[in-house]
């Protein structure tokens, strides 16, 4: 449709979508969306205010975007498809959204409401498609004079359930004049404002809380996403009561880890540390926490347990808790503070302590042992070094993410997002960009592996080089661990089923990371000495454009669980490894060398 001075319903979408502070707009074209993205140009020469449009190169990875520009920035992040076979490819990032509580607006584009029940072109049930994805507000559009309470809502759903919200949009819709409302019967005036308040619990709940926490000797911290505005709450609860702070996955960000009471991340690719705090303890404390892996918490019985989570419906989720408190994270912790007694120097505390020093040796050790040609967790480690303290870190899936966990200990002005609850592989890059284009004044690490960079990473640095002549900062640094094998599911096989690597199903195509990124007018660099390492990587923070960094490393590495879990896993380990002949002798000897660390500082 060409310009006219007739505001279009698309029109009236951009403006709603600048009022609710909306920076960026993701996503991909299609006829479906058309008149959205001819509104967006219009407005655009109009006003320096209007969204920017960041082209991804494929739906799954802009609704990564999304996700990531909510988690980095704390607001919406808003995405937009056409109809068919794009309205689809949104689906895994706006799991990753609900999965990890990330508010996202998806502008999804349908066909011609007069066609709609015709098996026409491209037409999907798309209410359907995204009911359970986005299960507290998927609404379309029958009618322009439904917009602007349909955005409203919209926006205020995907806020106050920290969930992807999903608005349907069908063509002719979107080139409707825009309505005029006013007060007459089926029109609905909505503004489009949300705030918040500050949630406190009851006060006989906080006696009661004070009361099981009093009782306990051997007290342990499991802290979440959730604290991300208590992180000086948290530490001081902890050394007022010698406890030992464990954290999710994704509340790792939120600790410094180089406290002496920071235990480090729980679960199957958690810390040494952690874990053994978590089974030792007699009290626990879980604040903003939901993390899924249950088998890592103390045995039920053991433990007495008090929750503190804004959401009333997330107390007693994971494990059986005598109290939970309702209410914000750093408001509780501060109420909680004036009723338990600082405690000092306990045999609980030294324990703790002395657990956490063992677990840096062990992590530091892990990293020397030689390996072929590199070992992963020495590169990572390395890399982790040399991270600006103002840096915003995006994780991939995969075996990234367990040297992430024991090698990255990060101070807490670096913000570090991954998909945890979905673990999506392909996420990082996209990630990436959207820190990136959040906050462009601010260098960018990306820690990927070569399965995840082969599935939607190498696409979108197609994007990050178009996009970077316009960052303030150009640093966009990216890690790529190249060992060639699905490396996590490897070890899975061989952990959970006593099985050997099924090499059909684990081999990666050797891919010239380095020289692809060369190709993209970015720099490429290529590391498999670990005594050249340093030197490649100070070379890649003083680029003066991305750099892919191309790290050979060693598939035979082993992603050993946390002891004492880890313990339990050696034999099935090593049947697995046993089953794959002279191929597995080499991982044999690593695995054997991991588990006598682990073992000597117990």
């Amino acid at each position: 449709m060409s310009d006219s001075n007739q505001k279009q319903s698309a029109d009236l979408i951009i403006e709603r979508l600048t009022v609710w502070g909306v920076k960026r707009l993701y996503g991909y074209p299609g006829d479906g969306n058309n008149p959205l993205l001819g509104a967006l140009r219009r407005a655009q020469g109009a006003s320096a205010d209007a969204p920017a449009f960041i082209q991804a190169k494929h739906e799954e990875s802009a609704a990564f975007m999304a996700v990531g520009e909510a988690k980095y920035t704390g607001g919406v992040g808003v995405v937009t498809s056409t109809q068919g076979p794009g309205a689809v490819h949104l689906l895994n990032g706006l799991y990753d959204a609900k999965l990890d509580s990330a508010p996202v607006v998806a502008l999804v584009a349908q066909q011609h409401t007069s066609v709609l029940g015709s098996d026409y072109q491209q037409e999907i049930d798309l209410q359907n498609l995204f009911h359970d994805v986005a299960s507290p507000f998927v609404q379309l559009v029958a009618s322009p004079d439904q917009l602007p309470m349909v955005l409203d809502r919209a926006f205020r759903s995907a806020l106050a359930n920290a969930q992807p919200a999903v608005i349907i949009l069908p063509h002719d819709v979107q080139q409707a004049p825009a309505p005029e409302l006013g007060q007459a019967h089926g029109e609905v005036v909505t503004s489009p404002r949300w705030t918040t308040g500050l949630t406190l619990p009851r006060d006989e709940d906080l006696a009661a809380a004070a009361e099981l926490i009093e009782a306990g000797e051997k007290i342990a911290i499991l802290s979440g996403r959730g604290v991300k505005s208590a992180q000086e709450e948290v530490s001081a609860l902890a050394e007022r009561l010698g406890a030992g702070i464990t954290t999710s996955l994704l509340g790792k960000p939120y600790v410094d880890e180089s406290h002496p009471l920071a235990a480090g991340t729980m679960g199957h690719l958690g810390t040494t540390a952690a874990n053994q705090v978590l089974q030792e303890c007699d009290t626990l404390l879980i604040i903003g926490s939901n993390d899924p892996w249950t088998e890592f918490y103390p045995p039920p019985g053991q433990a007495r347990a008090v929750q503190i989570d804004v959401d009333p419906a997330m107390l007693g989720n994971r494990y059986p808790v005598e109290v939970g408190l309702a209410g914000d994270s750093a408001a509780s912790i501060t109420a909680l503070l004036e009723r338990v007694q600082p405690r000092g120097q306990t045999a609980w505390r030294t324990e703790v302590e002395r657990r956490i020093t063992n677990w840096h040796e062990i992590s530091r050790l892990r990293a020397e042992v030689p390996a072929d040609p590199l070992n992963p967790e020495l590169v990572v480690r390395r890399f982790a070094e040399r991270i600006p303290a103002d840096a915003q870190l995006a994780v991939d899936v995969g075996s990234s993410v367990y040297h992430y966990v024991r090698q990255m200990n990060l101070p807490t002005s670096v913000p570090a997002h991954l998909s945890s609850t979905l673990a999506s592989m392909g996420c990082g890059i996209p990630y990436g960009l959207s820190a990136k284009e959040s906050a462009p004044e601010r260098p960018v690490v990306v820690l990927a592996g070569d399965g995840a960079m082969q599935m939607l990473g190498i696409n979108e640095l197609i994007t990050v080089a178009d996009r970077w002549p316009r960052w303030q900062d150009p640093r966009f640094i990216v890690l790529v661990l190249h060992n060639r094998d699905l490396a996590e599911v490897s070890w899975e096989q061989r952990e959970m089923q006593a099985q050997p690597r099924y090499a059909d199903s684990q081999d990666i195509p050797r891919f010239d990371f380095a020289g692809y990124a060369e190709l993209l007018g970015l720099t490429g660099l290529r590391v498999s000495d670990p005594a050249t390492a340093p030197e490649v990587l100070d070379r890649a923070f003083g680029a003066g454009k991305p750099v892919v960094i191309e790290a050979l490393t060693d598939r035979d590495v082993p992603l050993l669980p946390p002891f004492p879990h880890g313990r339990a896993k050696l034999d099935a380990m090593r049947a697995g490894l046993e089953a794959e002949g002279d191929a597995g002798a080499h991982a044999r000897e690593l695995l054997s060398v991991y588990a006598r660390i682990e073992e000597e500082h117990q």
